[in-house]
Formats: C-alpha cells, structure tokens, sequence
C-alpha cells in the first residue's frame, strides 16, 4: 500500500526562472500540495502529464512549439478531470479570456504573483475537485506523514509524534531502494518513469506482500522507495532489488543498510543512498550497488603536475601522457572519490596541456577551439569510463598538433639563437647577454632554449666552441693555451675540462691521435 496522497501540480512556462520561483513560493506539502512534473511548452507538459496524473496545471500563456490556450483545449478534451491555472502578464488578456472558453477555472497575474495570492487561487481549484473533497482523515494524516519525510530528506529535524508513523509504518525496519534512471535514453519521458513505478509496485507486492512504502522522485532522474519491513525481510528486500535491475535495462538500482529509527531516514538518504547513486559514476558496469557488498576503496595517489610539466618540456611527451592515463586509469577505481572533482581534473589537464603547448609555440589553434566542447562534455558524462575516452580522444588530438611540426616562428626564433652564438662563440658570451640583445628575460630565455634544442643554452656554447677547437687543433700550429683563448675560454683549465668531457680525450692527446692518423 502506498503511503498518502496529495493535490498533484504540473507547472508549465518556458521560463526556468519562473518555475523556480513558484517552487519556491510554498511549503507545498504543508498545504496539501506537491508539484509532481514541470514543462517548458505546452508539446512536453502533454508528454508529462501521462505519466503523472496532476490534478492541478498551472500554465503560461505564451509559450513556444506549443501555448498555454492549444495546450488548454487539448487537456479538457483529454482530461477534461483537470483543473488549469493560466499565467499571464498585463498585455494577454484576449489570450486569457478565448482560454476561459475553453475551460480554464482560474488565472493569475505574473507581476501580481506570490505565495499567498498563488495559494489561494491553488485552494480555491482544489475545491472543485472531487477526488480532493473525498479525503478522510486518514488522507490527512497521510499528508503529514509526507511532510516528514520530504522534511526528513531535506535535512531539518522533525518534531513529530511516532504513534502516527507506526500507524502507517508498523513494522519494525527501514530501507531506501533508489532508481537511477540518468543513463537511460528516455530518462525524461514520463511514461518511463510511470511504467516503472507500476512493475516496482507489483514487485513490492510479490516479494514483500503487504508492505507499506513511500515513492518520491529525487532531482528528476531518481527514483526513490522507501519500505517499511521487518527483519527478517532482508533476504525478499534483496531478491526485490536484484529482480528489479532487470525491469529496464539503463536503470541502476541501489539498496541502502537497514535502519530501525525512522527520524534517521534523512541521514540514510544523504549518507547512503545518495552516495550510492555517487558511486555508480565510477562503477558503471555494475547493474546495482547494494551497501553491504561494495568493494574496498583503493587509496588514491596525487597528480605530480610539477614533473608532468617538466616531462612536457622536455619534449617527452609519451612518458608524459602514458603516466596521465596511468593516473586517470588508477582514479577512475577510486569510487568515493568525488565527481566534481573528478572531472575538474580533467578539465584542468585539458587547459593546461593547451596552454603548455602554446607556450612552446605549437599551432594549437585546433586544441583552443575544441577545448571548451571538451570542457561541455566531461560536465555532461554519466561514467569515469566516458571521462577516460573523452581525454584519450584530446590526447590523439595533441598527437596531431606534435606530428605537425612547431609553427615556423618557433623554428626562426631558435635559429637566430643559433646563428647569433656561432657568429659571437668567441666572445665571453653570457645567458644575460644574449638575453638582454634578444630583449628576453634570462630565466625564461633558458626554458625555451632547453625546450626548442636537445642541449641548454651553456651545453649548446660549449659544443660549438668544442668544435671549432677541434678543427684549430687538427689545421693549426697553435698552443693549445691560444686554442682556449680564441674559442672564448678564459680560463686554459675550465677549456681543458670540458674538452675531455666532450671529446673523451685531452685536448693535447686530441692533437697527438690526429697528427698521427
């Protein structure tokens, strides 16, 4: 048996604003009240009144693809049980009034719109309706029983009196079942969602008996049963939820602990089943998580950016990208961690492989405009797995922009380096120097060079003028303290140090092994 009823509203405006605000409005359960679906035209709030039955609609006037006056005549020729509401604003009083005639019980003003005008006009159509003048007070009860709940989940403390919840939950035991219905490709179509309802029920029925529960939806995309059951149910509670994984594929089914306390319903739901659903994010696989058999969490190492960018420098862009995938691959089994921050990271590694590579001076025009599609679409994953292929995706695209070679700045920027040190490599040439003539910054004048040349900026001096002393050494009848002086050494015995490192010889045995050959 399911738990109470209430006067069911549907609100349709092609304003999101504005059905937030009436959302806001009221307490609406308080009042005898619960907004069961909402629509942005008149074309969805057909397709959502199937599955939801409200008794009440309260609908804009002017609205696209279908208005508030088709959508009028269309509702009391189909549900003619339905009481509507119109909307309006000062200007559509001829659309107000062909409404009318087509039997609208009631309006309301925008401008003029707040929650005690709202509510009265919402009373004084309830009181048209047969089927909310026939409760009794056991539905009056109920109504309060969904005001706990909804006040429950919500996060506030209840004050309430427990005979009146054993009245409608006599047994002794808790659970939530929750249905997540995001990855289903039909997750908005109120049909699925009333379908659904119906074989849980049933399921409810053949493996529970009479057991009484609560459904709510939760953000629109999750399905929420609340059963009220003893002890030794546990073993029907798991049949029911492993039986329902199969009443549509696409549909997730989490089950929480048990709990004997009703007033803990509020934390169970946030701490368990909420988390649960959290979880499937990373689990994806799996059809239906239940609390008592998840896995042990893995621990979860931190990103090194700092040797990432290091490793992306340096040009060593598959060690790079292998310990990135390595990392996500690690993340992605770490299933309490959480999802904002998830995705975060990849965001930010998407940013910053772009920024990075332009920094190097890369073309990565293509990168630029397909990161922000990127950014869209790791915001709308359902699964780590498709934040994983979203990434090896952009990655491929980076492999692009490398196979292509860096733009032709970069190239003349580091051959003018290059000539500009073999035409002054005799000089005492210094990194400020060189810096200062090619109004660089030093410290950022020895990133690019490391980053666009195999050697740094002193290695690269260094071979140039080992070179040209190799060639004095082997043409020239000249004292190697000369040698020294005239490939811009001044100091003979820092010359012969690097000579030896360089050459593997001294530069006097150099000269020897050559004069000999």
């Amino acid at each position: 048996m399911a738990a109470g009823q209430l006067c069911k509203i549907l609100i349709v405006d092609d304003e999101i604003l504005i059905r937030q605000g009436i959302k806001h409005y009221l307490d609406w359960e308080k009042e005898g009240f619960v907004i069961v679906g909402e629509a942005s035209n008149g074309q969805e709030a057909l397709e959502v009144i199937e599955g939801t039955d409200p008794h009440i609609i309260l609908t804009d006037i002017v609205m696209p693809i279908m208005d508030g006056e088709e959508l009028t005549k269309i509702v009391k020729k189909k549900y003619p049980q339905i009481e509507i509401i119109i909307l309006s604003s000062f200007g559509e009083f001829d659309y107000v009034r062909s409404a009318f005639q087509s039997g609208v019980v009631d309006y309301i003003l925008k401008p003029k719109l707040d929650g005690q005008s709202l509510l009265k006009v919402l009373k004084s159509a309830a009181s048209k309706i047969p089927a909310i003048q026939d409760w009794d007070k056991e539905g009056r009860a109920q109504l309060s029983i969904r005001h706990i709940i909804h006040k429950l989940i919500s996060g506030y403390e209840v004050n309430y009196e427990v005979e009146s919840i054993t009245n409608v939950f006599p047994k002794s035991h808790y659970c939530l079942v929750g249905f997540d219905l995001k990855r289903h490709p039909d997750k908005n179509n109120a049909e699925l969602l009333s379908a659904l309802k119906k074989k849980i029920e049933f399921g409810i029925e053949v493996y529970l008996g009479k057991t009484a529960y609560y459904s709510f939806t939760y953000e629109q995309n999750i399905l929420v049963y609340l059963l009220n059951i003893n002890s030794d149910n546990k073993k029907d509670v798991l049949t029911l939820a492993q039986q329902a994984t199969g009443y549509e594929p696409g549909i997730g089914v989490v089950l929480t602990e048990e709990f004997e306390d009703f007033s803990r319903m509020g934390i169970v739901f946030k701490t368990s089943l909420l988390k649960l659903i959290d979880y499937r994010f990373y689990l994806s696989k799996r059809s239906s998580l239940f609390k008592q058999d998840l896995p042990e969490p893995p621990s979860c190492d931190t990103f090194n950016l700092d040797w990432f960018t290091s490793e992306m420098k340096r040009k060593h862009f598959d060690s790079a990208f292998d310990y990135l995938l390595e990392h996500v691959a690690a993340l992605s089994k770490c299933y309490t961690f959480d999802i904002f921050e998830y995705k975060s990271f990849f965001g930010n590694i998407i940013f910053n492989i772009t920024i990075l590579l332009g920094n190097m001076e890369y073309d990565v025009k293509e990168l630029e405009s397909s990161k922000y599609t990127y950014f869209n679409s790791i915001d709308d994953v359902s699964t780590a797995e498709e934040a994983v292929q979203l990434l090896k995706r952009f990655i491929a695209e980076v492999h692009k922009c490398l196979v292509a070679m860096p733009n032709q700045q970069e190239n003349i920027n580091m051959r003018k380096l290059q000539e500009y040190i073999i035409d002054h490599y005799a000089e005492q040439i210094t990194l400020t120097e060189v810096a200062k003539h090619f109004h660089f910054n030093p410290s950022y004048l020895s990133s690019y060079f490391s980053t666009h040349n195999k050697e740094g900026f002193i290695e690269y001096v260094n071979k140039i003028r080992i070179e040209e002393a190799t060639k004095l050494l082997i043409h020239e009848d000249i004292s190697i303290s000369e040698i020294s002086s005239m490939v811009g050494y001044s100091d003979h015995s820092y010359f012969c140090k690097v000579f030896k490192k360089m050459k593997g010889l001294s530069p006097s045995q150099y000269k020897r092994k050559h004069k000999l050959s």
